[in-house]
């Protein structure tokens, strides 16, 4: 999803995976980045802690990108 999504509107994707104990130690919390699973668009957290739909995915590019809704 992540690559047909990024080639259609042209935005850099950086994924980042690391084993799950990684993202319980106290040095992530410190960080204060969104509970892992969780999807960032810029500064926006789509999603944290969960799957994301992609009509979910693709509305918050949109938004990011200032892009209008293309159901409305």
């Amino acid at each position: 999803m992540l690559p047909r999504l990024g080639a259609n509107y042209e935005i850099e994707l950086e994924v980042t995976s690391q084993p799950r104990a990684a993202y319980q130690t106290d040095e992530y919390f410190e960080l204060e980045l969104p509970l892992a699973p969780a999807v960032m668009v810029g500064d926006e957290v789509a999603t944290e802690g969960s799957d994301i739909a992609e009509d979910k995915l693709e509305a918050c590019i949109r938004r990011h990108l200032g892009l209008s809704d293309p159901t409305s």
